[in-house]
C-alpha cells in the first residue's frame, strides 16, 4: 500500500522561493509550473485591463492578477486573473492579501504542455465548480479561442466557445465586452 502525501498551504510556505516557479495545491496535490511566457502574460494583462476599465465605471468589485485563493488548506491556487464583487471581497479577503473564498470569475490562460492543460481544464475547473466560482474562462492561445464555463447544477458547464472574431460578454458583468482577438499578442509586436 502506498501513501500519497497531501500538501497543505503550510507546505507552500516552506517551499523554496525560486524565481519563475509557481506552486499550487489542488485537492492536496502539489502542482509546479514555470512562469508563463510573453503571450500568456499579454492575454492576462489584456483581460485584466478590460475588466478593470469596466469595473472602474461600474464600481461593482475588483480585478486581480494571480491572487492567492485559499479555499482550504489543501486547495491553494493562483488563478491568472479574477474578478470579485465588493461583497465577496469584503467577506473573503484576509490580512495577507489572499482570498479565502470564490471570486465570481476566474480566468486561466493555458500554458504549453499536457500536464498544464489537464490541470486547468480538469482539476481547476472541478475545484472552481466545487468552491462556487460562477464563471470560468479558459483562454487557449494555440487555438485562439476562449471557452466560457458557467455554474450549472454544481458544475462549471461549457456555455460557449468563442473564436478570435467573436466578442466576449457575460451576464455576470453587465455592459462588459472585449473582442477575443484583443487577448492575443499581435504579430506586429
Amino acid at each position: 500500500m502506498s501513501i500519497t502525501r497531501r500538501f497543505t498551504s503550510a507546505d507552500l510556505e516552506r517551499l523554496p522561493d525560486v524565481e519563475g516557479t509557481r506552486y499550487e495545491i489542488i485537492d492536496g496535490e502539489l502542482h509546479v509550473s514555470k512562469q508563463p511566457g510573453w503571450e500568456h502574460q499579454y492575454a492576462c494583462t489584456e483581460a485584466a485591463s478590460a475588466l478593470s476599465i469596466w469595473n472602474h465605471d461600474t464600481r461593482l468589485g475588483a480585478t486581480f492578477v494571480a491572487p492567492g485563493v485559499i479555499f482550504a488548506e489543501d486547495d491553494d491556487v493562483a488563478p491568472d486573473v479574477v474578478w470579485i464583487s465588493r461583497e465577496r471581497l469584503a467577506a473573503f479577503r484576509d490580512e495577507a492579501g489572499h482570498l479565502r473564498g470564490a471570486p465570481e470569475l476566474a480566468i486561466e490562460v493555458l500554458s504549453p504542455g499536457a500536464a498544464n492543460e489537464r490541470r486547468d481544464r480538469e482539476a481547476k475547473r472541478t475545484l472552481y465548480a466545487r468552491r462556487g466560482v460562477d464563471e470560468y474562462w479558459i483562454v487557449d492561445l494555440q487555438g485562439r479561442r476562449v471557452e466560457v464555463y458557467r455554474q450549472e447544477a454544481g458544475s462549471l458547464a461549457l456555455s460557449g466557445t468563442l473564436l478570435a472574431t467573436d466578442r466576449l460578454e457575460s451576464p455576470l458583468l453587465p455592459g462588459f465586452g472585449i473582442s477575443v482577438e484583443q487577448l492575443f499578442l499581435p504579430d506586429t509586436i
